[in-house]
């Protein structure tokens, strides 16, 4: 699991501007996807989605200016259905974010 707050952003519109060398691919399951992670730290970088290749999921927490706190309610997909499986996702629950006022 890795617990993060993906974006989506086009194909060849994400551009990594610091630590790329450090990069670390790994695909899984059925090897389409393509999934991006630090080699030093291991944090979630961004993949480009099986689903649709054309796009790429984004960890929010790699892009400068943005946190995940920034974001009220995230859907939680349950991590078992996918829609290039024949079935469409599910929606397992919903995080939401109560800042301290």
């Amino acid at each position: 699991m890795r617990g993060a707050v993906a974006v989506t952003a086009r194909t060849g519109a994400l551009e990594v501007i610091a630590g790329e060398e450090a990069l670390t691919l790994y695909r899984f399951n059925t090897g389409v996807a393509k999934h991006y992670f630090c080699s030093r730290c291991g944090i979630y970088t961004h993949h480009q989605r099986r689903s649709n290749p054309e796009q790429m999921g984004v960890n929010a927490a790699c892009l400068e200016g943005i946190s995940p706190f920034d974001f009220l309610e995230v859907p939680v997909n349950d991590g078992v259905h996918h829609p290039s499986d024949g079935t469409p996702s599910r929606i397992a629950g919903v995080l939401r974010y109560f800042p301290n006022l």
